[in-house]
């Protein structure tokens, strides 16, 4: 192994040359306390940034074992680690200097979620980093002394203030800990409780705005609090006994005015699939892992889908047992996107009726009226939605403000006014019972089973140009994957772009276990148990410092909308 004096000595020799010079410095050396390990230098200074590992032997790293003996207080350890090193690099780190990317320091930095990353990798021998360095250059040619300063003094002081135990604020390193695993707690017990989802009295719901998942601040935010009908009192590990509103398994309706806090609630609880920080306002608002955010989505593909529970007897002939299209309707996009999150395992739709094609949420007696059933292929929601519940026990929590016919197929009806919530089921069982709707129920006596899909590698092209595999994330929504593009703006419930990366080079993994024989969910669940025997770092052959861990539902979501998917119906 080299020393930080040989380090020196190449980048001494390299000077002036040109950029690709620096691929001398790459390989390990010992700096003592730590290992740094030059993975891969960047091809110029205008190229992604040349990526580094920082091994630290546990034993000089000094973290207690109690804060990583379990996979939850693992991941929460590994999260906070690095934000604290994004924090050092951004207070060390001396910005740009020279062309392109030259100087600067980066890791994968988190947002509000505490998300499995590849940033920090840790086991009972070793904490390693890994991160991204800008090469410097003036023009294309190495500048030896600015790269001296960043790897031989603003790296290893990086590394020293975020890897070191002792160098740590230990309070806020066990609260971070501490309040992750607790949510980690509340989500398991949701079943044992009857519940699908919990949101803690005190929680501070609004954002900061629709850019900012910040907080809102200020004397106008208003703290949440319970219904007292819907009250749920929980011990937690850490935290003791927290009391907040539980939302039972079932279908539940969430009511109100506009701007009284219906879709800020939704929000929360479709975000509540994952742990946050503390301070974020929803530490305790948590959903079963499972709940899938559904929504109305024009233009999308669909390949052999049944969506016939919803859709039928459409004209010529279209048989919706096995449907494909490549410009979906708001409906008919919808079905789909119910159908696949059925497929990929969700026991928990979130649907909220403005992101919803109206005349899949409802169809009212008069335009029954009007439009009988045998011109009427849509099957509306309002219909299938006990059915669902009662054969598959899929839960709904569906936000709804026109159309008090949802009244008939509801267990809990929750009103936000001036957000806060209030328990109105009584009350809406009693005006159901009052003003008896003349609408005639549609879904039929249940809610129709729907075939499997066997996906083909063939419709899997990874390919551009000269490169047989070429898939990069586009921004948070968007996936280059050959020479097509795999739009996700319909998938809410990303949070983080490294998410969709992982996702990017997980479709390219599935496509391993596609034999012509194994079903969509076969391959879901293969993929996924890979990943959590194996790492993230199974998607790819060289260490990765920028994904994050990601849900099936979210890969089965990316999946459905690769415009080249191919797929076979099954039994």
């Amino acid at each position: 192994m080299r020393t930080l004096e040989d380090l020196k000595r190449i980048l001494r020799k390299i000077d002036k040359k040109g950029y690709k010079a620096y691929r001398e410095i790459e390989g390990v050396y010992d700096f003592r306390d730590f290992s740094l390990i030059i993975e891969h230098v960047q091809s110029d200074p205008f190229a992604p940034p040349s990526l580094l590992r920082a091994r630290v032997p546990m034993d000089k790293a000094g973290f207690p074992t109690t804060l990583y003996s379990s996979k939850s207080r693992e991941v929460a350890l590994r999260d906070y680690l690095t934000r604290e090193f994004s924090r050092n690099a951004a207070s060390i780190c001396k910005g740009i200097r020279g062309t392109g990317r030259s100087g600067l320091i980066s890791i994968d930095t988190p947002l509000q979620e505490i998300l499995e990353r590849t940033s920090v990798i840790l086991d009972h021998n070793t904490i390693e980093a890994r991160f991204y360095a800008g090469m410097p250059a003036r023009g294309r040619s190495v500048m030896a002394d600015v790269a001296e300063e960043m790897l031989s003094r603003e790296i290893p002081s990086i590394i020293r203030r975020s890897l070191f135990y002792t160098s740590l604020d230990h309070r806020r390193l066990d609260t971070h800990i501490e309040t992750s695993e607790d949510a980690d707690h509340l989500r398991t017990r949701l079943h044992e409780l009857g519940l699908v989802a919990f949101v803690s009295d005190g929680a501070i719901l609004p954002r900061a705005s629709g850019i900012d998942p910040r907080p809102m601040r200020g004397g106008g935010v208003i703290p949440f609090r319970s219904p007292e009908s819907l009250r749920v009192e929980v011990e937690l590990p850490n935290r003791g006994r927290i009391t907040g509103m539980g939302i039972p398994e079932g279908i539940t309706l969430i009511v109100g005015g506009g701007y009284h806090g219906k879709s800020t609630l939704l929000d929360a609880i479709k975000l509540g699939v994952y742990n946050h920080i503390p301070g974020d306002g929803r530490e305790f608002v948590v959903t079963v892992d499972d709940a899938v955010m559904i929504r109305s989505e024009d233009g999308r593909s669909i390949r052999g889908v049944d969506i016939s529970p919803f859709i039928s007897n459409l004209p010529f002939g279209i048989d919706t047992r096995d449907f494909s299209t490549d410009d979906a309707s708001g409906s008919t996009s919808q079905a789909a996107n119910i159908m696949e999150a059925l497929e990929a395992g969700t026991g928990l739709l979130l649907i909220d009726e403005d992101t919803s094609a109206t005349n899949f949420i409802i169809r009212d007696h008069r335009m029954q009226e009007l439009v009988s059933k045998d011109h009427e292929p849509i099957t509306p929601f309002i219909d299938k939605v006990r059915l669902l519940y009662r054969d598959l026990r899929v839960s709904t929590i569906l936000v709804m403000g026109g159309s008090g016919d949802y009244f008939d197929v509801a267990d809990t009806v929750i009103c936000m006014k001036n957000y806060t919530p209030v328990d109105v089921t009584a009350r809406a069982r009693e005006i159901a019972e009052r003003y008896r709707t003349q609408r005639r129920m549609e879904g039929g006596s249940e809610f129709g089973i729907f075939r499997k899909r066997i996906p083909l590698r063939q419709g899997f092209d990874p390919s551009r140009g000269r490169r047989d595999v070429k898939i990069s994330s586009k921004g948070l929504h968007s996936i280059a994957f050959g020479r097509h593009t795999i739009d996700l703006d319909a998938v809410e419930q990303i949070v983080h772009v490294s998410q969709t990366r992982a996702i990017g080079d997980a479709i390219l993994y599935a496509t391993r276990f596609m034999d012509g024989r194994m079903t969509m969910r076969a391959i879901l669940e293969l993929v996924m148990k890979d990943i959590r025997d194996k790492g993230l770092d199974v998607l790819t052959k060289r260490p990765a410092g920028d994904y994050a861990m990601f849900r099936r539902q979210e890969l089965s979501s990316a999946i459905n909308r690769l415009r080249t998917l191919r797929v076979l119906q099954g039994l």
